[in-house]
């Protein structure tokens, strides 16, 4: 009390010393905002005497307040920097909360965009299976259900009777389930297809096909319509004693060529195709074969009569040649070929080059026979050419009967130098056309293995001694008796000489070869008139 009493007594004496104490109370109880360290008061001397004790109690509240002020500082900056700190890992803990939000989000879009499809495509085969109660939809009855023997079908004609359905009713998308009979569940292919009416509405019938029975599998779009007439397998069956060898004819790369009789006594020639050529080409592939075949026609082609395509079967129904096939002429029957004179050769060889000429040049596209071959030229009753195995070059061009087609070729020496290089052209048709004719003037096979080393390739025996006159002569068939033209003889021996060129790019085309055979023919006729 006394101290303070003291105090007030020399604070009201000496002003500055009053000044000095509240400045040093407000540092000790003074703005607590203030986190800067209040810099110390350089210590002055006191012109008042001295109180005892004053200064230790003067001193006393600064060093107190100076700790007290000093450690209020870093508490205050630490907190904030902690605090701080807090706000920043949350804010990055938002932003990658909101990133893995995201990101899950599009893999949860892109895997409903993947099974989609799948799910969708699932559901149609569904829809689209038929169920144990459905069958296929009923046709109707065929005209003659019992004429089964008969050999022309109605086939895809035009004038076929079209279907019809009552006007007072609407085509559905899929017809209703009818019961059918057990024995008609095979729907017959060629019944299937739309045909239009006058009026041009189409009534299309969609059968409901099993769906693992790929080999009796109905189309899913019309054939292809064809005005060539359709054959049934059993009537063909019937008519050939089952596919008999008495009937045989010959067979080659593509199949067996069988004998037709007809009730009416007609005869007609069937080439029944290999399974492995069959399995290459759909129905829809294989009549357009049948029409593409069908639009050849020239004197000298051998003409299309009809086909058949049934339970996996695949024929083709040609005309009959009465007198075989040339090779057979050539070399099997000697009595048969002493028939055979220089002018009938000659008109052989004018017929077969008309023939490669129609198909090289007239038709469009161009169509390469590809199997040119004496045993492919056949004869009428006029010993008339008619080539056969026009048309069919794309069945021979696919697969191991390609293969095939060249190994026979070159082993019996038609095929083309370039053939082993798998180049196939008119050109070498033209080589083939040349092999053919050297037999003719010759009487030899193209390949004979029955002769000495230098003489079973013809092509190669013959070339050196085209040009001789007096080798020439002797290359002639002695069936022919020494019978023909010199002058013939050469030039056509010049003929062939160019058409069996190693260089494709020198053989001539057809339509030359054509009027060279022509002029030929025409100059030895003239010499006979002139000489009569």
């Amino acid at each position: 009390m006394t101290r303070n009493i003291g105090l007030m007594s020399d604070m009201d004496m000496n002003p500055k010393l009053a000044l000095r104490i509240n400045e040093s109370s407000m540092r000790k109880d003074g703005n607590l905002f203030n986190s800067s360290i209040a810099p110390s008061t350089p210590p002055t001397s006191s012109t008042a005497p001295p109180i005892s004790g004053s200064p230790t109690s003067a001193q006393t509240p600064s060093s107190q307040s100076k700790p007290k002020t000093q450690t209020d500082g870093p508490s205050a900056s630490a907190e904030s920097s902690s605090t701080g700190k807090k706000k920043s890992l949350s804010v990055k803990r938002v932003i990658w909360i909101s990133i893995a939000a995201v990101l899950s989000f599009i893999i949860l879009v892109l895997a409903i965009l993947l099974c989609l499809p799948k799910c969708l495509r699932k559901w149609h085969e569904t829809q689209r299976t038929p169920k144990h109660h459905e069958i296929a939809p009923y046709i109707g009855a065929r005209e003659n259900p019992g004429d089964s023997g008969s050999l022309v079908q109605p086939g895809h004609d035009i004038e076929k009777a079209p279907l019809v359905v009552p006007p007072n009713e609407k085509q559905p998308r899929r017809p209703a389930p009818v019961p059918k009979p057990q024995d008609e569940q095979q729907v017959n292919v060629q019944t299937m297809t739309a045909v239009p009416k006058k009026d041009d509405k189409r009534v299309i019938v969609e059968p409901i096909a099993p769906a693992k029975d790929t080999a009796t599998r109905l189309p899913t779009r019309p054939l292809p319509l064809t005005s060539v007439k359709s054959y049934t397998i059993a009537s063909l069956q019937q008519y050939t004693n089952s596919f008999s060898q008495d009937n045989l004819l010959g067979s080659g790369m593509l199949g067996s060529v069988y004998r037709v009789e007809l009730p009416n006594g007609k005869l007609l020639a069937v080439k029944k195709l290999d399974k492995r050529v069959c399995d290459q080409q759909t129905d829809d592939e294989f009549l357009d074969l049948v029409n593409n075949i069908d639009r050849i026609r020239h004197a000298n082609v051998v003409e299309l009569m009809g086909y058949c395509a049934e339970h996996g079967q695949r024929l083709l129904v040609y005309e009959y040649c009465c007198n075989g096939t040339l090779q057979d002429a050539l070399h099997c029957d000697d009595e048969f070929k002493r028939q055979l004179s220089w002018n009938t050769r000659m008109r052989m060889a004018l017929g077969a080059a008309r023939a490669l000429e129609y198909l090289h040049e007239v038709c469009e596209p161009p169509i390469i026979h590809r199997n040119f071959k004496s045993a492919n030229l056949l004869l009428d009753e006029e010993l008339a050419v008619h080539v056969s195995d026009c048309g069919l070059a794309s069945l021979i061009s696919s697969g191991a009967v390609s293969q095939l087609s060249g190994q026979l070729l070159t082993t019996y020496g038609y095929g083309a130098p370039e053939f082993e290089s798998g180049i196939y052209t008119s050109q070498s048709d033209v080589y083939s056309f040349g092999v053919v004719m050297l037999e003719l003037i010759t009487g030899r096979m193209s390949y004979d293995r029955t002769r000495s080393r230098g003489e079973q390739f013809l092509v190669r025996w013959a070339i050196p001694q085209l040009h001789d006159i007096d080798l020439l002569t002797r290359m002639v068939d002695p069936a022919l008796d020494g019978k023909y033209p010199i002058k013939s003889l050469s030039h056509f021996a010049d003929i062939i000489s160019r058409c069996v060129q190693h260089e494709r790019e020198f053989r001539p085309p057809m339509s030359e070869v054509v009027q060279d055979l022509i002029q030929m023919i025409r100059r030895e006729s003239h010499r006979r008139s002139d000489g009569e």
